[in-house]
């Protein structure tokens, strides 16, 4: 599924519909009543890791941001002065794929609970699949057959058409409405105010690093490819426990998060991609074999990694 980056570029298509009041809605989403957009405003855009939140009031309400407002505000605002406003996010694929949809629902149940104790609110949560994605003023287009050899376009979840006379489109994502963003500045790893320290102490449990990487806690935005670049950048075996490794070395392996996941955002708004060096490749950039393999905490989620044995060697 889309990660920081791609969500961060996603809320940079949004913004310059914020203000703006709906004029017409679409789509085949059955988590929400669509037509219950009609005639709102968008007040807001907001990203944090993995989560797009969306603020929409009555026409006729004020403008402007929020009373939940944060950080993230002037962030989005910073990055929405790039010359790349306005551009369309690549990251899409012709059909749904069902596994991702599984995984989906099982990452989204917890979230929807706690959002759902809390009641209905403005504010309206995007949660991408694995190839969930918005587009700006286009809808996106089949680039091959499907299973049955039909060329089908992709089925939007939500259609948005706004009185400029422009319009959003929503593939592959799970909606709900929530009364507030949920928010953590300090664990989203492309926010400023991202906490180091709490990421450390994090990194330093006794279980593989491979796994702590993925805990939306501590490291929110952080996927599975840039765990598998990062990993391999700071030549540590996926399966190294936190424990064993020096402070310098996890110390490292931060560094290398964060740049990674900055330069992938920077390539995204230059609409450029961003070159792996693991993922998914049988050969690492040096010519060794690279090794595959599903892992992940027992009862947890299991996700495919890449590594090499040579440039990870493996720490007993």
């Amino acid at each position: 599924m889309p990660e920081g980056p791609s969500v961060r570029k996603f809320q940079l298509l949004t913004s310059p519909f914020v203000g703006q009041v709906v004029a017409k809605v679409g789509g085949s989403s059955r988590k929400i009543s669509v037509s219950d957009l009609h005639a709102l405003r968008l007040q807001d855009s907001q990203v944090h890791g993995k989560n797009l939140y969306l603020a929409f009031v009555a026409a006729e309400g004020p403008l402007g941001p929020t009373a939940e407002g944060t950080v993230l505000q002037r962030e989005a605002a910073s990055e929405a002065s790039s010359p790349a406003r306005g551009g369309q996010e690549q990251v899409c694929a012709p059909q749904t794929h069902p596994q991702g949809e599984e995984l989906q629902e099982l990452q989204c149940s917890r979230s929807e609970v706690l959002d759902a104790a809390e009641g209905p609110g403005n504010w309206l949560r995007f949660h991408f699949g694995l190839f969930g994605s918005i587009r700006a003023n286009e809808f996106s287009r089949a680039n091959k057959a499907n299973k049955r050899g039909d060329w089908k376009d992709p089925i939007p979840r939500l259609v948005l058409h706004f009185e400029s006379g422009g319009f959003l489109v929503f593939y592959n994502c799970r909606m709900h409405w929530c009364s507030s963003p949920r928010t953590d500045p300090a664990s989203d790893i492309l926010s400023a105010e991202f906490h180091r320290g709490r990421a450390l102490d994090a990194l330093r449990a006794p279980e593989p690093v491979c796994y702590t990487l993925l805990d939306q806690r501590y490291f929110s935005g952080l996927g599975n490819i840039i765990k598998n670049e990062i990993l391999y950048l700071a030549k540590i075996h996926p399966l190294t426990q936190g424990s064993l490794l020096a402070l310098s070395d996890l110390e490292h392996l931060l560094d290398c998060a964060i740049q990674f996941s900055s330069d992938w955002l920077h390539s995204k708004l230059r609409g450029k991609r961003l070159h792996h060096q693991i993922y998914q490749k049988e050969q690492c950039p040096l010519g060794h074999a690279v090794m595959k393999g599903t892992l992940g905490p027992s009862g947890g989620f299991k996700r495919l990694t890449w590594w090499c044995p040579q440039c990870q060697p493996a720490v007993l």
